[in-house]
């Protein structure tokens, strides 16, 4: 069914607005977290930062769904919750999806392009809760391992980029090196979307018809590799076929509690 003029102007609108709203609730926060962090230990700094970023992301995903641009299911995420190490290993199909992860699992770290550290709207809230960028893939792979080593949960992307086709594109080396060095499983993700907002082929011009629905299941769990490419193998072949059996989201249900994406 094709839009009326009037939709299109609605969802340019609250398009408009949810993407101004991230940016200036981001440059909200870098004089603050700049503030913090020489003033905090290392560990508790992390933790605070990690808290904050949590409920900053929980507070606009609240606004996206309440003012009807966004329908989100995140709560198959819960069921992570206390599990101990582990790399959540999600698909990455446009820019909010580590929005969605961080906003859902407390305390998650989260390995990040090192060019988003310098980043005037996330830079300071990512250095200040000890994400790690990848810039450096030796020290990605100590700093990552001693966050699992420390019992701590880290989001990977397996593709290091959003995905160039569908239903992926190809999962880098990486994410099988550090499970085995931490000797840690890795948790499949399946990120859904109705839409391409926000992804590697959308574009600007192009608006989006609102509400975008996103949903989020937990795909196979992979025990720590014995040999890392071998597991490299195994995940691509994994979460390919989680993929394939739901090629988009339907509409959620009515709303529950658990369904918040504040809870």
């Amino acid at each position: 069914m094709r839009r009326t003029a009037l939709a299109r102007v609605r969802d340019a609108a609250l398009t408009g607005t949810g993407l101004a709203l991230f940016g200036l609730m981001g440059l909200a926060w870098t004089p603050l977290a700049l503030l913090l962090r020489p003033l905090l230990p290392g560990r508790t700094a992390h933790l605070f930062g990690r808290w904050a970023n949590r409920r900053g992301f929980q507070a606009y995903l609240w606004v996206l769904q309440r003012s009807g641009a966004c329908r989100f299911d995140l709560s198959a995420l819960d069921a992570l919750r206390g599990q101990g190490p582990l790399i959540v290993a999600p698909n990455h199909p446009s820019l909010i999806d580590a929005v969605l992860l961080i906003s859902r699992l407390p305390g998650l770290s989260c390995v990040m392009k090192s060019s988003l550290l310098g980043n005037p709207m996330l830079g300071a809230g990512a250095r200040l809760a000890g994400y790690i960028g990848n810039e450096d893939l030796r020290r990605m792979v100590e700093l990552a391992v001693a966050e699992l080593r420390g019992g701590g949960q880290l989001l990977f992307f397996p593709e290091g980029t959003r995905s160039e086709r569908s239903p992926i594109g190809p999962v880098t080396g990486m994410v099988g090196l550090i499970a085995k060095r931490a000797g840690v499983a890795v948790q499949t993700v399946l990120i859904e979307s109705d839409s391409d907002f926000l992804g590697k082929r959308w574009s600007p011009r192009d608006i989006p018809r609102l509400p975008v629905r996103y949903r989020v299941r937990l795909g196979p769990r992979l025990q720590p590799p014995a040999d890392a490419q071998e597991f490299v193998a195994q995940l691509d072949a994994s979460l390919r076929q989680a993929l394939r059996e739901t090629a988009s989201v339907a509409a959620p249900p009515a709303r529950r509690p658990h369904d918040d994406p504040t809870a």
